[in-house]
């Protein structure tokens, strides 16, 4: 800034001065302990306040890391940068938290061993040798059938070689169903 011509800047030309997003500007707004001056729908830094910005900014592009420059500027962290969640994402946008965790769970999804096609038939096998009562829940999971399709079926249907009698109610109400092996 030359001889104190400008003495705002709107906070929205920021993300183009720094080539950040909004977000990281304002947790840079907020770790320096900066309230930008709000006139009416626009918020503003002072000259002095975009100096400290244009600094820290500098600063990490050299290297340094946020709390190395509060530590050189003996400036105390603001308190609610450190509260609450400690992780640094509470001033990231929630639709971005929801695509990283979108992204994590299909990499963890394909880390994960193959699922044996055919282990829902053990199941079953063992449901039916021992006798145990299923749950409506648990059968459509293994089947791969939504709750609401199991209800059309009735009392008693046929699927994959087994046979399904509903025999009552399990705790919680949900229905209860012995598995049969058919026999040929």
């Amino acid at each position: 800034m030359n001889g104190g011509e400008i003495d705002r800047i709107p906070v929205n030309q920021l993300m183009q001065r720094y080539g950040l997003v909004k977000s990281a500007v304002y947790k840079r707004l907020n770790d320096l302990g900066i309230d930008p001056q709000k006139v009416g729908n626009k918020s503003f830094v002072n000259a002095e306040q975009l100096r400290l910005l244009d600094d820290l900014h500098q600063f990490i592009k050299s290297g340094g890391t946020m709390p190395e420059f509060l530590e050189s500027r003996g400036i105390q962290p603001a308190q609610n940068s450190s509260s609450g969640d400690s992780s640094g994402l509470s001033n990231i946008q929630p639709d971005v938290i929801n695509l990283v965790s979108a992204i994590a769970a299909q990499f963890a999804n394909r880390l994960q061993p193959p699922q044996d096609p055919l282990a829902y038939y053990q199941k079953l096998e063992d449901a039916a040798r021992n006798g145990w009562l299923m749950r409506t829940s648990e059968i459509a999971d293994l089947l791969d059938l939504s709750i609401s399709e199991m209800q059309y079926y009735g009392d008693r249907f046929s699927e994959a070689g087994f046979t399904f009698t509903k025999s009552g109610y399990r705790a919680g109400g949900e229905t209860a169903w012995k598995v049969s092996k058919e026999r040929s």
